[in-house]
């Protein structure tokens, strides 16, 4: 009976996970989070927009990988788009790898040349573990009408080396283009590479 009882929490408890998972063509979990310049973003103000959201963590080699250059030309390329949003996420919680002050958030953009956005903060992580984040980088797409339409990785060879991404296939730019053209995502679902989020648990 025991065994019984502790199967059926279980399930339900599995249930209750893969419910609360993100999932492609489905509304993307909203959220509120503050960015560098102490401004508020709710995810429902870019209704209308399409929305890229990049996890990052300025100290991870992965990160460090595609700020060589790499990165920028991709945020300048979306953020032209007057239809566009980019926002950069740092889930480290304070205290852990990559955690950074709002004035050290806003030198990185700068010295880097980067071109998010905002920069937010989700130190509690309950973004990133709504997003089910789990490494920097990891990339979403989202449309319009606010569903997500790709979650993954930022391309297909899972090294630190500069060197390797053109030869790579671009995942996220292929899925950002086509989501901006009214198209579907191929993939809509990749393995994200990188650092693993330094999540406060």
């Amino acid at each position: 009976m025991k065994l019984k009882l502790l199967c059926s929490v279980s399930a339900l408890l599995f249930s209750t996970v893969l419910w609360a998972m993100p999932q492609i063509g489905q509304p993307a979990p909203d959220f509120s989070l503050v960015d560098s310049k102490g401004q508020r973003h709710n995810l429902k103000d870019f209704v209308g927009k399409t929305v890229v959201l990049e996890w990052t963590n300025h100290d991870c080699p992965f990160v460090k990988k595609h700020y060589q250059g790499n990165m920028q030309v991709l945020q300048k390329e979306f953020t032209a788009k007057a239809d566009t949003v980019w926002l950069s996420i740092i889930s480290s919680a304070p205290g852990k790898q990559g955690h950074v002050s709002p004035e050290q958030a806003d030198q990185l953009t700068q010295s880097r040349g980067a071109m998010p956005t905002a920069v937010l903060f989700d130190e509690s992580g309950v973004v990133g573990k709504a997003y089910d984040a789990k490494t920097t980088p990891h990339m979403y797409v989202i449309d319009a009408k606010g569903l997500l339409q790709y979650m993954g990785g930022i391309d297909s060879i899972p090294s630190t080396k500069v060197e390797d991404i053109p030869k790579a296939t671009p995942w996220f730019a292929d899925a950002a283009s086509a989501v901006l053209a009214g198209e579907a995502a191929k993939p809509a679902v990749s393995k994200p590479y990188g650092c693993s989020i330094k999540y406060a648990d």
